[in-house]
């Protein structure tokens, strides 16, 4: 097993992005619900139920063939990979403090929420849960 982790299989990598995709897209799901239901932002037509489902599986789709790059890459690669996408994900986080999707400061303000609150979960998901589950022996055994 120790000789499996120290050169991984591409498929392995790719089936647990997908695998932590799906578990962040419903986590996602419940966090538009409940922010939704708590704010009542009008405007859920540019991120709603559908954009969510296919925009983050499809990401989650490449970012396990990016980890498989990044791991193989060196052997701190891990590392690397965590860094660059925490720094990612904060950087994203920062833009969306200039984004305005409207004239109402109110309806901005809650858009910015909306879409850094996203940003933050797909980024924790991304940055420690992939490398997490696909590092996890008994996920490995019984899930992959």
């Amino acid at each position: 097993m120790d000789q499996d982790m120290k050169n991984p299989a591409f498929d392995k990598v790719l089936m647990t992005g997908v695998f932590v995709g799906i578990i962040i897209t419903v986590i996602l799901l419940f966090y538009h619900v409940i922010f939704l239901q708590s704010t009542d932002f009008p405007f859920s037509t540019m991120i709603n139920v559908s954009t969510l489902i296919f925009s983050v599986n499809l990401l989650f789709l490449v970012i396990g063939p990016v980890y498989y790059g990044f791991i193989k890459l060196s052997k701190y690669g891990n590392i690397l990979y965590m860094i660059v996408f925490i720094l990612l994900t904060i950087f994203l986080v920062m833009k969306t403090k200039g984004v305005d999707r409207t004239d109402d400061d109110q309806l901005n303000i809650e858009f910015r929420q909306l879409l850094s609150g996203i940003i933050i979960i797909t980024g924790i998901g991304i940055s420690f849960l992939l490398p997490f589950l696909f590092y996890n022996k008994s996920f490995r055994k019984n899930v992959i």
